[in-house]
């Protein structure tokens, strides 16, 4: 049984272990100068270092955050988030670009298991009542932790070089680990009989069965990599002539994003109170309609004010479009009935993996080939994609 509320300090810690773990996996974009420098090794072979720990994301998605519905799950939470202290120690003591490697895979392995594995807990332990209001806490917690990881590391990094980046991290994580075993609650393992191998060939039954998710699953695999061309590909222009932003400036606009926390928030009580038809639509629009500002911020004879204006509002849409749906999905895949959690996210967050992966790899070769406006019209159509599969899913209901 499920109490009728989670506390507000449960739900905060939620929100605040959600943010802490992922931020981990994206420390390293700001420090790729500095990696470079201390390695002496070419920049075009330090973008490895983000492949690493994206590999690490699928493989936690596949083989780590299923166990969730396998074992206690408090329990399982404590020593994953041990495991990525002793990695995030590994990675500030890295000796040379291997060891490094290596480490940044272990990394994006159990920083992206703690943040899909916490999710689900979190769904797991609200009430069916509040578990949009829930999830949409912990996202929120998720979309600060990945805005202000860049801002972050480009920081501490400019006071005490990368290595302090992550030696902190691993601090703040011991502390996070304290605090999540003291006060989460203990929940019923639901599938106590279920072999881990079963377990994870039950995951393509649920995608072959559950047609929520499978709908889910591309409406977010489309809205990602719409958000992975708009991050990747910014810092670009920015960098270039007559701007010339230092990664920290780039990362500074990450700031813009953080209102899509209270996106998230708002749309999983929506969710809740069953309008998640009308929180798709506003929020798919949304994120079609901020590539316009986006596309004017470098117009020919765009000042460096209105460069800045048409960003922050192209972004602030954006983001606000993407967490509206992100956090409306996983409610909407949560309320299936099906108490399969943890192989649930897993499952559904694979779609976002892949999306991000090749928005990212798409918007780099689209500005190599039409500049800052094919990065546009290249987000634009996916954009409109998401939104026609949507409107498509929803005439076959």
């Amino acid at each position: 049984m499920h109490s009728p509320s989670l506390p507000r300090p449960v739900v905060t810690l939620f929100a605040c272990a959600s943010g802490f773990s992922v931020a981990n996996v994206y420390y390293a974009q700001p420090l790729f100068g500095a990696l470079t420098d201390d390695f002496g090794i070419a920049r075009a072979a330090i973008g490895g270092v983000v492949t690493a720990t994206q590999a690490g994301s699928v493989l936690a998605l596949l083989l780590l955050v299923p166990l969730g519905d396998l074992l206690p799950r408090r329990r399982l939470m404590l020593w994953q988030m041990l495991a990525l202290v002793v990695a995030l120690l590994a990675v500030a003591s890295a000796g040379n670009f291997a060891w490094l490697m290596a480490a940044m895979l272990m990394v994006g392995l159990l920083g992206t298991a703690m943040t899909q594995g916490l999710i689900a807990y979190a769904a797991a332990a609200a009430d069916p009542s509040q578990r949009g209001a829930v999830v949409g806490a912990a996202q929120g917690g998720v979309v600060s932790g990945l805005l202000l990881a860049r801002v972050v590391a480009g920081a501490v990094a400019d006071l005490a070089g990368w290595r302090a980046v992550y030696g902190g991290s691993a601090l703040a994580m011991l502390v996070m680990a304290m605090l999540l075993w003291r006060l989460l609650p203990v929940l019923p393992v639901q599938q106590a009989a279920l072999s881990y191998p079963r377990l994870l060939a039950s995951m393509f039954m649920l995608l072959r069965d559950d047609r929520v998710l499978r709908v889910r699953g591309v409406i977010a695999l489309l809205m990602f990599a719409a958000f992975n061309i708009l991050w990747s590909a910014l810092v670009l222009p920015l960098s270039a002539a007559p701007y010339h932003y230092s990664h920290t400036a780039v990362g500074a606009f990450g700031l813009v994003g953080l209102a899509g926390t209270l996106a998230a928030t708002r749309a999983g009580r929506w969710a809740d109170h069953g309008h998640s038809r009308r929180t798709s639509a506003v929020a798919l629009v949304l994120l079609l309609l901020s590539w316009l500002p986006l596309s004017a911020a470098f117009a020919p004879g765009a000042g460096a004010a209105t460069t800045a204006f048409m960003l922050v509002l192209g972004i602030l849409m954006l983001d606000l479009g993407v967490q509206a749906l992100h956090v409306t999905n996983q409610s909407l895949i949560f309320r299936s009935g099906n108490e399969a959690h943890s192989r649930l996210v897993g499952c559904y967050m694979l779609f976002y993996a892949v999306g991000s992966g090749t928005g990212a790899w798409a918007a780099t070769a689209a500005f190599d080939t039409a500049g800052w406006h094919g990065v546009c019209a290249l987000g634009a159509g996916v954009s409109l994609a998401a939104l026609a599969f949507w409107v498509w899913a929803n005439s076959r209901d």
